[in-house]
């Protein structure tokens, strides 16, 4: 069985410095993720911010099929080198996964060309995650909805492409509704923008969360990876001079 390489990238700050999400994710978001989605066909690593080359350095990249991110206060520190060159691997193929506050890093701000805004309160309140498209490989085993009973409100406008195809839709319990699952293709490679996970709630531990995130890597996962090319091309059939 051919493995899914799949490279979980946090910030890994708020877990260092705030005790209340250290007591949630004592080891990282991204070690729960990890732990959350291990199956027999993933191959999983972390790496986060203060790595060298902001811990994906092209040998990294160059043996990730999926990317998963997790970013919220420093997308600022993150090397304009490095988004170039997680942007050029998308678009020969490997997936991009955005979770939560991801929306504003500036990988999805580049993959997207918009400013990826849209409103927000932190209140803990209730949300239920509406599947609109129960047919789709990332909804597989979620039924018509799902629920949280913690999570940061993110409301629209959500400003993002009218190309993203939307595969969920939350409300919230203050009353704002968000599209909530959105997916993406750039060049030969897919996108998914996944809105729970904010760092102060456990929802990286939900069952649902932890499904949708783990079918999004199996069908985000590249059949092949390569750089576009531009190549000429000749006629395939005979072209008359004037």
């Amino acid at each position: 069985m051919k493995k899914i390489n799949v490279t979980i990238w946090n910030e890994f700050r708020h877990e260092k410095e705030n005790p209340a999400v250290r007591e949630i994710y004592p080891d990282g978001i991204h070690t729960a993720l990890k732990n959350g989605l291990a199956a027999d066909d993933l191959e999983i690593r972390c790496a986060w911010l203060d790595q060298p080359g902001n811990g994906l350095p092209p040998e990294i990249l160059e043996n990730t099929d999926v990317l998963i991110w997790w970013g919220h206060r420093a997308h600022h520190e993150v090397d304009d080198e490095t988004v170039k060159n997680v942007h050029d691997r998308i678009l020969a193929g490997m997936g991009l996964i955005v979770l939560h506050s991801g929306h504003f890093a500036k990988i999805f701000q580049r993959c997207t060309g918009t400013s990826c805004t849209l409103k927000w309160r932190e209140a803990g309140e209730r949300t239920i995650l509406w599947n609109l498209a129960p047919d789709h490989p990332i909804t597989r085993g979620i039924g018509d909805y799902f629920e949280l009973a913690h999570e940061e409100m993110y409301g629209e406008k959500f400003d993002i492409p009218e190309d993203g195809k939307v595969i969920f839709a939350s409300w919230f319990e203050g009353g704002n509704v968000f599209r909530s699952g959105v997916t993406f293709e750039r060049g030969r490679g897919r996108i998914f923008y996944f809105q729970p996970g904010h760092e102060t709630y456990r929802n990286y531990y939900d069952r649902n969360v932890l499904l949708v995130i783990g079918n999004a890597i199996r069908w985000a996962a590249p059949e092949l990876i390569q750089a576009p090319q531009a190549p000429g091309y000749p006629p395939l059939h005979e072209i008359n001079q004037l």
